[in-house]
């Protein structure tokens, strides 16, 4: 049984007795996948390299439960980030593709990177609350924590997926989505008119169908719908990317949650009566195991729709707030449609089929406490990635590696549209070719920070972070900036002065991938 307390986003810490300084040449804030590899890196190229993570879990959405791993080329994945499928593969005992795996168990992955960091010699300390940064000429001294205990650095990397130390530090950064005149874009802003993951039959939004003084269902705004390509600052949806099992040995029931009202699946029941059952299908087994990377699929699922607006710039415990109301919406959704009656049989049987794996997350009651921030804060800098570097109509002569996935977008909003429930926000349009990511996009301007590098929040348009918002990529940019973060401290400059020829030459011996052709 998931004793429900031990799944949280921010537990708060008192002030220690006796606060600690570390001090390290690189400190890095957030223990994800960027920050592991960016840690990893530090260490090979000679660097004491500690992190600091806000949580108790390492290794972010990649050992959070998003074992299907989201690519777009595997031709275009080097470095430490193919080192990781290919430890997958050697784990699995796969021979073919070079060795490597892409779909995985998050213990396996977990354990990987635990490997890794003790050989890196890498301190991790968790549940670091980040309270204040200390800075002076634009140069960033030390990170104060909220028990008091202090990391001093000659260079800061800001691993999160939310930008919390880069906003800290006063580094310029939008939230939400910008209109398509900012950038020269046709991808951004409000988007109507894509058929995935909306609705397919025509869904009355209302509590009595056809009165709308009845009141909107849970989850249907009646907010303006807005025209195609205007900018607001709404966040495309968040949720958990749940590992599931229907290994009957190993499987665990899905337990009620601790706030379940089954009248927030009333939208759900509707749509499935009205004859669509959809909601589970991007249900990816991870083999060679009985266990699945559960994702959003359809107009209504996990994705819990605009939910998540304050969670970018929000406090902790705004946060915390929010990632209860997830967890509990995302559990209460496979509770509902094992045990609600409104559900068919037949459909009741299926999803109680599957269940929890017993080997997984055994701290925090079988769940994931990774929830998917797929978009936060976007550094702005003296390069922000735009569509028309994804469609390579503009290219930039400083990568620091590639993207290779679709330009995406979850939904944003559900809305009433002409007396029906419509999703607006969903975007997917594929990439010609992979396309290079500039040094100057991870790096914030000069005349704000001249010792943090951002590879997760990185300068991009909402649509363009759409593609390169990928573990692997994430991976690929934790490394390069750690490289360049060693490059600047042995020639005592700034990160905008480093040399990009010895940068790009240090990528490359290390078997970073920088060009497509």
């Amino acid at each position: 049984m998931i004793d429900f307390h031990t799944v949280k986003y921010y537990k708060p810490t008192p002030v220690a007795a006796k606060p600690q300084t570390v001090r390290a040449d690189v400190c890095i804030y957030g223990a994800s996948s960027a920050g592991i590899a960016a840690a990893v890196q530090a260490s090979r190229m000679g660097l004491k390299a500690v992190i600091a993570e806000f949580g108790s879990h390492i290794g972010g959405l990649t050992t959070g439960g998003l074992g299907a791993t989201d690519i777009g080329n595997k031709g275009a994945i080097g470095g430490i980030s193919r080192e990781f499928y290919r430890a997958l593969g050697t784990r699995y005992g796969v021979n073919e593709n070079g060795g490597t795996h892409w779909l995985f168990e998050p213990k396996v992955a977990s354990q990987i990177y635990k490997e890794w960091l003790e050989q890196a010699e890498v301190d991790v300390y968790p549940e670091r609350h980040l309270q204040r940064v200390d800075a002076a000429g634009g140069r960033i001294k030390r990170i104060v924590m909220e028990n008091g205990d202090a990391f001093e650095a000659g260079m800061f990397i800001d691993a999160t997926y939310e930008g919390d130390l880069m906003a800290l530090a006063g580094v310029s950064y939008h939230v939400g989505r910008e209109a398509n005149d900012v950038y020269r874009e046709t991808l951004n802003g409000v988007h109507f008119g894509h058929p995935n993951h909306n609705f397919k039959t025509w869904i009355d939004p209302y509590v009595v169908p056809g009165k709308p003084d009845s009141g909107l269902l849970r989850g249907v705004t009646d907010a303006e719908p807005m025209s195609q390509g205007q900018g607001d600052s709404c966040v495309q949806a968040y949720n958990f990317r749940i590992c599931l099992t229907d290994d009957p040995d190993n499987r665990l029931p899905f337990p009620r949650p601790p706030h379940y009202d089954p009248d927030d699946y009333a939208l759900l029941a509707r749509y499935i009566q009205s004859g669509v059952w959809d909601a589970l299908k991007l249900h990816k087994v991870m083999k060679p195991t009985r266990k699945t990377d559960l994702n959003n699929f359809g107009a209504v699922s996990t994705d819990f729709i605009g939910r998540n607006y304050e969670w970018p710039d929000g406090d902790y415990a705004t946060r915390e707030r929010l990632f209860q109301e997830h967890y509990n919406y995302n559990l209460g959704m496979l509770y509902f449609l094992c045990h609600d009656e409104r559900v068919p049989l037949s459909i009741r049987n299926e999803v109680a089929a599957w269940g929890l794996p017993a080997d997984e997350y055994v701290l925090t009651g079988n769940w994931t406490p990774q929830l998917y921030v797929r978009e936060a804060r976007r550094m702005i800098s003296d390069v922000v990635m735009t569509e028309r570097h994804c469609r390579s109509y503009e290219k930039t002569a400083d990568s620091v590696g590639l993207a290779a996935y679709t330009m995406d977008s979850h939904n944003c909003r559900r809305l009433v549209v002409g007396g029906r429930c419509i999703n607006e926000g969903n975007v997917e349009t594929a990439l010609v070719a992979p396309f290079p990511i500039s040094y100057r996009s991870i790096v914030p301007r000069g005349d704000e920070c001249v010792n943090l590098c951002v590879p997760v929040c990185l300068s991009a348009s909402h649509i363009a972070f759409g593609s390169i918002r990928m573990e692997p990529v994430f991976m690929i940019l934790g490394q390069s900036a750690a490289t360049a973060a060693a490059l600047a401290l042995e020639a005592q400059c700034a990160l905008q002065d480093v040399d990009y020829g010895k940068l790009r030459e240090r990528l490359l011996q290390d078997g970073q991938i920088l060009d497509w052709s």
